[in-house]
């Protein structure tokens, strides 16, 4: 499943890669187990919670 060499790096190393997306629901799997979220929440695989975490909202150029 994984193409690492060695082992997966750890959840929050920032390394895994995605191994399975799923867009139209808003999630992805990556090789450590994580879920990633279109929100940048996660699921870690030993359960915790990893609050979404955007940065401030830009604004929007409109068109005159």
């Amino acid at each position: 499943m994984c193409s690492h060499r060695f082992s997966c790096p750890a959840a929050d190393s920032g390394a895994p890669h995605i191994v399975a997306a799923h867009p139209e629901q808003g999630w992805s799997l990556r090789c450590d187990g994580a879920i990633v979220f279109d929100d940048t929440g996660e699921l870690l695989p030993d359960g915790r919670v990893v609050a979404p975490h955007r940065g401030p909202a830009q604004r929007l150029a409109m068109a005159a």
